[in-house]
């Protein structure tokens, strides 16, 4: 990736993704933050040019219609399957570090 610039974007108002992540032990290889502490990093991250929020697509929930038809009950499948269609929507790579999406679907790049 040598002379290409790398952008970290959000989906939609998904604000609150980033800061649950940084103050859950669940994740494990970082220092636990405060929520006063994550609402800092939050902040020092959209400093950066490169940080944004994308829209959501007008076909969003069409497609996240589409994905979420388990048959059974799926409390958690709901961000996953929204995490998705907006991917699919916007022709956007996921990035994720949950392996139940990466299981949902073969074509999210896994982060661990």
């Amino acid at each position: 990736m040598t002379g290409m610039m790398r952008v970290c974007a959000f989906a939609g108002s998904r604000n609150w993704s980033l800061l649950r992540l940084i103050t859950t032990e669940v994740m494990g290889k970082h220092e636990v933050l405060s929520e006063r502490q994550a609402w800092d990093v939050y902040d020092r991250w959209f400093e950066d040019s490169r940080v944004f929020f994308l829209q959501e697509g007008a076909n969003l929930e069409k497609m996240f219609r589409g994905i979420s038809k388990q048959a059974r009950p799926a409390a958690k499948d709901w961000v996953h399957s929204e995490l998705l269609a907006f991917a699919e929507v916007a022709d956007l790579s996921l990035v994720a570090f949950d392996r139940a999406i990466k299981q949902k679907d073969g074509s999210a790049l896994l982060l661990q």
